[in-house]
């Protein structure tokens, strides 16, 4: 009779702490990453979960930043190398700082992105936009700027995926 009474006050404290925490402002916003040397900010809202490296399962005729396919959590994903894909760099070899960064599910899409490594999280009180003259594409639609002067480009992970590039994975 305890053990019941104790498994009603936890799953109570766990309802009053979840919906504490759907009440209370998210201090953080952004994903900080780097690749290839540059910031990037991916919303949270827009991101998933971060993984180590896993083997890849290469796939034929695809572009050279579609590194293969991963399992990550009984999920099937494609596997993104993002340095790759926005001309920083050539194909990347791993190293123990990379992390896939996958996407939320709720995009629709089983995709990870490769980031060189995380910088940690962002909230919008620590940043401010920075007038940005250069053509971007859709999916990179402002940079930023943190109290330290280090430059960060906002990536749309929504406008990412639906991306025409971005959806051309096969070789001509």
């Amino acid at each position: 009779m305890a053990n019941k009474q104790a498994l009603r006050d936890l799953q109570q404290r766990l309802a009053q702490r979840m919906q504490a925490a759907r009440e209370t402002p998210q201090a953080a916003n952004w994903l900080a990453v780097e690749c290839a040397g540059l910031g990037l900010l991916l919303p949270l809202k827009q991101s998933g979960e971060i993984f180590t490296p896993v083997p890849l399962q290469q796939v034929p005729y695809t572009q050279p930043w579609m590194l293969g396919v991963a399992n990550l959590r009984g999920g099937l994903h494609t596997v993104v190398d993002l340095s790759a894909f926005l001309g920083l760099r050539g194909a990347t070899s791993l190293t123990p700082s990379h992390r896939l960064v996958s996407i939320n599910p709720e995009l629709g899409i089983n995709c990870a992105l490769l980031v060189d490594q995380l910088l940690g999280l962002r909230g919008d009180e620590q940043l401010q936009a920075e007038p940005d003259t250069a053509g971007h594409p859709d999916f990179a639609p402002m940079r930023m700027r943190d109290g330290q002067g280090r430059r960060w480009q906002v990536l749309d992970l929504d406008a990412l995926i639906l991306h025409p590039q971005f959806l051309r994975i096969v070789l001509n």
